[in-house]
């Protein structure tokens, strides 16, 4: 089934890239349709600059590397009810998200999770502790989404192997905006959320959205609630001045739940579709607040400047009993009876100094930049000073269907373990060399140093803390480059390749661990080429890229000495991607995209039962070496819209060994909408998730644990704009 999906897959990108020679009366003769109606109409983005594959101002087309947008009008049409949601629509990424992460994971070109997939939020880094990032997490509050596939790390530093994802939030105008939508569906799910923009007055304009949410759940015991606040003040005195004031907060209840395991053979018992084996009071609670000034000051046609000035707080919360393993037919064993917190404070800088020359015909932009951050975190758990009897070896067996789902055990155990401050800063240098018209060489280079400074909690055998000890301080250092050429033999296409190296911590950075401080960073270099076209006046796109990564440096046990940890694994991945946007006639679009990639191990080994095994050439997990996504988007008449999606995900593995008992199978999930306009303000739009009611597994929580996705789900939601 799997060749047959890449199969069509192909077919279906090659045939629609045969419309490129199409004459562009489609784009001449579209009709025109209401105001609300064209909410989510795509427009091209390869013509538009994106800060996330460049500071230097410049266009998509004119970036020597794989950058994809979102507009937030686009994933709001769609029904997207997530960031996760809306970003797994994008070319070669998907989902990797669980309780454990923060419900943020993901997976882009063979490199997994918050190590190696950068998540940023307007531009600033956001620094996972322990594997987790919270925030952002509702698509309501979003301008766009930029995607940058491979190593990112000479723009934003460390852990950008497989990308970065930059959830970019709508921004005050002068123009005056009050927009709401009311919804409700399946599984008692419903949301409220509104927006209102207004200039105050003629250099001052302010704008506020607000998003509530909630659901009881596709599995017992399934609840979930958010409320998300985004607000921003902008002063322009003048053209070349503006200093913006934003406030982002976010309170998230998600769904507490951390899948189901498969038979010893990897079947799933489909009985266990609703089944939910957390205890009761479980508890999953997080608090995101991000404060930023922003000033942006053109000095001069040549001299610009970019400074901001940020305070981002993250409070999280877990009372778990997170982990569960058959015993026998018709028992569930349930164990971990995790218990944890973390607090962390990040304050920092980014300043971008943006100047503009020409000597003769050749022109040249470069950006010398600085980030600084200092991030204060503080982890809370019951696993460092506990009674096992109490905690984590703790453990309790429960029939598979009508259990009990019973209580948390011993939150009083739960106690500040560690505490570390971190301190990073980064010098870069970004250039484009404009040699003609139609090439131009960009490159750029990045000097990091980090501090990580590790404290440990101490107390009495009666548990009654006595300070803290400084466990070790780290130096990470680390240089990144990229040089690149485009060649745009018309302005609307262009020809790349580039060179890009990166890093990636061994863990997350913050919470750097004693079995890490003798090592360095992982390291990575990529080579990608391209081809990138705007046509039909822009209301087409294509583009495909090539690439090869090799990161090294992975720790790995060694056959030399089966007891000795040496810093030597490598792990590789090369692929191919495809992406293309076309209206196909004036009334019908076709959107389509496809990654077809091979992940493995080069040289990798494990200690499995005392005995040291090889895992060179498998698949690290969760990396499926095929995705791909199809929408389609009618418009019989002006009032109605219709809208279908097919996304197709391929198998993947949830550990080393590739075993079969863990593999997850391949999936097709068909989503489909409605649209309607009832008058010129209000729109009715109806949503079906999983037509087919597929049932399928995301990703895994655990090797086995499969965490199945939303079965099918019909919402309507009520929208208005004055």
């Amino acid at each position: 089934m799997s060749k047959q999906l890449i199969r069509a897959a192909l077919l279906l990108t090659c045939s629609a890239a045969g419309l490129l020679a199409l004459p562009s009366r489609a784009a001449a003769q579209g009709a025109s349709v209401d105001s609300v109606v064209v909410t989510g109409q795509r427009t091209s983005e390869l013509v538009q600059p994106a800060a996330t594959g460049s500071r230097l101002g410049i266009t998509v087309l004119e970036t020597p590397a794989s950058v994809e947008v979102l507009s937030g009008e686009l994933i709001r049409s769609r029904g997207d009810l997530s960031i996760v949601d809306a970003v797994t629509r994008a070319t070669g990424v998907t989902t990797a998200a669980n309780g454990g992460n923060g419900g943020t994971g993901l997976s882009v070109r063979g490199f997994t999770d918050q190590g190696s997939v950068m998540q940023l939020y307007d531009g600033i880094r956001l620094y996972p502790g322990a594997g987790t990032v919270t925030f952002p997490f509702d698509p309501w509050t979003v301008d766009r989404i930029e995607v940058l596939r491979g190593p990112a790390s000479v723009l934003f530093g460390q852990g950008a192997i497989g990308g970065v994802i930059n959830v970019i939030p709508r921004k005050p105008t002068q123009t005056e905006v009050i927009e709401g939508e009311a919804g409700y569906g399946s599984e008692n799910t419903w949301h409220i959320s509104a927006e209102a923009g207004a200039p105050i007055a003629k250099d001052l304009a302010a704008r506020l959205d607000v998003s509530a949410r909630g659901s009881d759940g596709w599995v017992n015991n399934g609840k979930s609630s958010s409320q998300a606040l985004s607000a921003s003040v902008r002063w322009a005195p003048s053209d070349r001045l503006a200093i913006t004031l934003s406030e982002d907060y976010g309170v998230q209840d998600p769904m507490d739940y951390y899948g189901v395991p498969a038979r010893a053979d990897g079947s799933f018992d489909t009985r266990l579709r609703k089944q939910n084996y957390e205890v009761a009071d479980s508890v999953i609670h997080y608090i995101d607040n991000q404060t930023r000034v922003k000033a942006e000051w053109q000095a001069t046609d040549a001299i610009s400047l970019t400074n901001t000035v940020y305070r981002l707080t993250s409070d999280r919360t877990w009372h778990n009993l997170d982990t569960y393993a058959f015993n026998g037919p018709n028992r569930m064993d349930r164990t971990d009876f995790f218990g944890g917190e973390h607090h962390q404070t990040q304050i920092g800088d980014q300043a971008n100094l943006l100047l503009k020359s020409k000597f003769g015909t050749v022109e040249n932009n470069l950006v010398v930049g600085l980030d600084v951050n200092n991030i204060r975190f503080q982890h809370v758990n019951n696993f460092t000073f506990v009674d096992t009897s109490f905690c984590c070896d703790a453990y309790d067996t429960v029939p598979v269907l009508g259990f009990n789902p019973g209580r948390f055990i011993s939150p009083a155990y739960i106690l500040p373990a560690y505490r570390t401050e971190t301190n990073q800063l980064a010098l870069f240098l970004e250039d484009r060399i404009k040699l003609t018209e139609q090439l131009s060489i960009v490159g750029g280079v990045r000097r990091e140093h980090a501090n990580v400074r590790r404290y440990s909690n101490t107390y009495t055998p009666a548990l009654v803390p006595t300070g803290s000890v400084q466990a070790f301080s780290k130096n990470l250092d680390n240089t990144s480059g990229r040089i690149g050429v485009v060649y745009q033999p018309v302005p609307s296409s262009s020809i790349y390749a580039q060179y890009t190296t990166g890093t990636d911590p061994l863990g997350s950075l913050i919470t750097t661990n004693a079995s890490q401080i003798n090592f360095t960073l992982a390291t990575a270099r990529q080579v990608e080429i391209g081809y990138k076209q705007s046509f039909m006046g822009g209301r087409g796109e294509f583009s495909i890229a090539a690439y090869d990564i090799v990161k090294n440096n992975l720790l790995t046990r060694d056959f030399s000495a089966p007891g000795l940890v040496q810093q030597i694994g490598g792990q590789s991945s090369r692929g191919v991607e495809v992406s293309l946007a076309v209206p196909v006639a004036e009334k019908f679009t076709v959107e389509a995209n496809a990654a077809v990639l091979n992940a493995r191990f080069d040289k990798f080994n494990e200690n499995v039962s005392g005995v040291l095994t090889s895992r060179s050439g498998k698949h690290p997990t969760n990396t499926p070496n095929v995705s791909s996504n199809l929408w389609l988007t009618y418009t019989p008449v002006t009032k109605l819209r219709l809208q279908a999606g097919v996304r197709y995900v391929g198998q993947e593995f949830t550990d080393n060994a590739n075993t079969a008992a863990n593999r997850l199978p391949d999936y097709v999930v068909v989503d489909m909408g409605a649209s309607y306009a009832v008058s010129d303000k209000v729109q009715v739009r109806l949503n079906v998730y999983n037509l087919a009611d597929k049932l399928y597994a995301t990703n895994a929580y655990n090797a086995g644990t499969w965490i199945l996705g939303r079965p099918r789900s019909v919402d309507v939601t009520i929208s208005a704009r004055f």
